[in-house]
This record gives structure tokens, sequence and C-alpha cells, in this order.
């Protein structure tokens, strides 16, 4: 495990607390594709459901956070960072989704910082990329950038299970628990280059979702 120091176990604090999906970044009601896995019997219990997100953290979750480490890094600016983004992410239903949360983020970072430029992040901004400055204004390594957004990736989606399929929250818990070790893994390769794999199968759920009728979930 990479160390950190008190400060930045203050800074990890304050960026967690903007992911948290109670605020409006709107994470509550982004199920990550996993409504549309239930819709489809690909995920039916918690076995599944850590199947499934993990698969999506070694992917998606991994580009994603690639793309917010380098940004935090001062390694990429961001309208770059916002072409490689959409070029990441081939389904038109998962790039509204990623625009959606991040004019949350864009807009408790103008309210926690009002004399930064965020100018660059207009008129809209994929939730990574927005992710990436906020890590950098910060004070965030690329690494600790990209491990939250791997953690509340992974943890938005398995709530998003419990509450979908009645789980007891122990057993998500656990699957939580249980892939810590591969967040940390993840987040220590999308710290090293923007990645660019590519789930087909989680662009399908993306589209398929939204044209589900009257979904529980954005996306």
């Amino acid at each position: 495990m990479i160390p950190a120091s008190p400060e930045t176990h203050s800074q990890l604090a304050m960026m967690l607390t903007l992911a948290d999906s109670r605020l409006p970044v709107g994470g509550h009601v982004h199920s990550g594709g996993v409504e549309q896995a239930i819709a489809d019997r690909v995920v039916v219990d918690a076995a599944s459901l850590k199947t499934f997100v993990h698969r999506r953290i070694a992917t998606s979750g991994l580009v994603a956070a690639s793309v917010a480490a380098a940004v935090a890094d001062g390694t990429i600016e961001v309208a770059d960072a916002q072409q490689e983004t959409d070029a990441r992410t081939p389904s038109a239903a998962a790039r509204r989704a990623s625009y959606a949360q991040g004019r949350g983020m864009l807009r408790l970072a103008r309210r926690l910082w009002p004399g930064h430029d965020w100018s660059p992040h207009a008129p809209q901004t994929h939730l990574p990329v927005i992710s990436g400055s906020v890590g950098r204004v910060s004070r965030l390594s690329g690494f600790h950038t990209a491990l939250v957004l791997v953690y509340t990736t992974m943890s938005g989606a398995a709530t998003a299970g419990q509450r979908l399929l009645a789980l007891d929250p122990a057993d998500v818990a656990v699957v939580i628990a249980d892939l810590g070790g591969e967040c940390e893994r993840i987040a220590a390769a999308a710290a090293v280059e923007l990645a660019d794999l590519s789930d087909p199968t989680l662009d399908v759920f993306a589209e398929r979702h939204e044209r589900r009728d009257m979904p529980l979930f954005v996306s």
C-alpha cells in the first residue's frame, strides 16, 4: 500500500466527501449499468454482482480513473482530457451520464473554490475530468485521485445492486471489502498512463438502459 501523509488523509476525506452519492454529483441515481444487468439476468445475487462490479472497475473504471489521474498530475490539459474521454466512451448514453455527474461535481467545486478558474470545464465536463481538476486543486496525487474515483465507481454500482435486488447489506459490504485490493491495484495502474480498454457489453447495457420504460436509475 502506498503510504499517505496526514495532510493527504485530510485531502482524501475532502475528495471522498465530494464524491459522496448523497451530494449533487448524483451518484445515487446512477447504477453504472447494474440496473440493466439485473434486467438481463446477468446479475442475480451478491456473487454475480461482485463479478459485474469487478469487471466494471477493471475496464471503464480504469479508463475514467486514468483520465482523472492525468488531470490531477497535470500531465494533460482539461480540453485534451475531455476529448480523450469522449474517444474512450463509445456509448452516447454513457457519455451523457458522465456529463450529468460532471455537472454535479462542477457545481460543488465552484462553491468550495469560488476563486478558482473553472471555465475550462464549460459548457460541459466529464466526471473523470472534473474529478481530476478537483484532485489537483486539493493537491492530491494522481494515484489518490484515481483511487477515489475507482472506489466510488465500485461502491455506487454495488449499492445500486443492493437496492435493486434487496440484498443483505452485509453481503454487499463484503463484496466492497473483498474488492478493496483491486481498487488500489487499478488506481495504481491508472496513475501510470491513460488507459484505453473497452467493454462492449457495458456499452450495450448503457444504450439499452436509456431505452427502458420508466427505469429506476438514470444510468
